[in-house]
């Protein structure tokens, strides 16, 4: 199984950058997987309302076809852009992506439809994928009768320690969300040999920060039967922790997603000053991924399967070039060794061992 992140690039052929372009030099590895998962981060579709916070986020359903290029069999549509244009759209997104073959879990019509998981089977092996979010809009949770997204909302609370001290900011999953999870992992290991949660969740952009919420939700996923644990919404690589004996991959990073402009909050006080803006900066020579410097470092996942469990966890470490191609790395380029060396910095602090075979890193505790 291979496993990627964030997806939806928003320029095509029209614009000089042909769909089929940005993931040449990726597809050849996908191509020998027997199973491929992504998160899915534009919605397809002619409906829906406009954003002027996002109005790069619906894009034309012909732009989708990155997506069965990639041969992808099952997607994550829970994320914070997947309810930008509403509902309307975000139905015709997870339609059009069934309708092209893959299996797809995280939003519908309604929240029973959201928590149905993707089961994909390979060889014998029954795979189950959950998608949940904690970083989407107020509003765009699905709920009874109502369309949206699988909901893992987040409980913020401030200690104070003084009043020359540092507040200390603490999050935690929502009790009910996180019990619906729970649920659903257990009704999925009832049904497959594995179960992967996909958690798109986390502080975007600013590296190796990982919230208390992550690792409290990260955990109790494993706790409750899942064998490994997919993130993506930072658009750059994170910690990867293994926990029992099972791995973690805070965040993935993008896979290929492409913006026309920067966030507005580029432009905010504490980023032009530097408060906050530690090694966050944008990257002049990729000015339409503007996520920051190391948002061009990103991962695939890769585990061996079994019916017995997850055998084999490793990652494949990967750049964005400048042509906004995917590319994977291979051992002796110094950017496999620069990845590796980043991923070891990222995962300071969480119980883990990378050891280099080939071209991949395998990951141990």
């Amino acid at each position: 199984m291979l496993a990627a992140g964030d997806c939806g690039p928003v320029r095509g052929g029209e614009d000089g950058f042909p769909i089929e372009r940005y993931t040449e030099l990726v597809r050849p590895v996908l191509a020998k997987a027997d199973l491929r998962f992504v998160n899915c981060m534009r919605q397809y579709s002619a409906r829906g309302t406009y954003s002027e916070r996002a109005p790069q986020v619906r894009q034309p359903p012909e732009m989708a076809k990155i997506f069965t290029d990639c041969g992808f069999d099952a997607v994550t549509i829970a994320n914070n852009h997947m309810y930008d244009f509403g509902p309307d759209a975000m139905l015709d997104t997870r339609a059009l992506l069934l309708e092209k073959g893959m299996q797809v879990t995280g939003a519908g019509r309604d929240l029973a439809e959201a928590r149905q998981p993707a089961i994909v089977e390979r060889n014998g092996i029954r795979v189950g994928y959950l998608g949940y979010c904690s970083v989407a809009p107020h509003g765009s949770e699905a709920g009874p009768g109502k369309p949206g997204i699988a909901p893992l909302r987040v409980k913020t609370c401030y200690e104070t320690r003084g009043p020359h001290a540092p507040v200390r900011i603490r999050t935690e999953p929502d009790e009910r969300d996180l019990e619906m999870l729970m649920d659903d992992i257990a009704a999925l290991r009832r049904q497959v040999d594995i179960v992967i949660p996909a958690l798109h969740y986390g502080v975007i952009r600013v590296p190796r920060v990982i919230s208390d919420y992550q690792v409290a939700a990260a955990h109790a996923c494993i706790d409750g039967g899942a064998d490994m644990v997919l993130g993506h919404a930072p658009h750059i690589p994170k910690a990867i922790e293994v926990y029992k004996g099972k791995a973690i991959f805070y965040s993935l990073g993008v896979f290929c997603m492409t913006k026309p402009f920067p966030s507005p909050t580029w432009s905010e006080a504490p980023w032009a000053h530097g408060a906050v803006r530690n090694h966050t900066d944008l990257d002049p020579e990729y000015p339409i991924m503007p996520y920051g410097k190391d948002a061009k470092r990103t991962l695939l996942a890769k585990a061996i399967l079994s019916q017995e469990g997850v055998k084999r966890v490793s990652f494949l470490p990967m750049m964005i070039d400048k042509q906004y191609r995917t590319e994977v790395l291979r051992n002796g380029d110094p950017r496999f060794t620069d990845m590796v060396q980043y991923m070891e910095w990222v995962s300071e602090g969480f119980d883990h061992k990378f050891t280099v075979d080939g071209d991949e890193v395998v990951v141990t505790s």
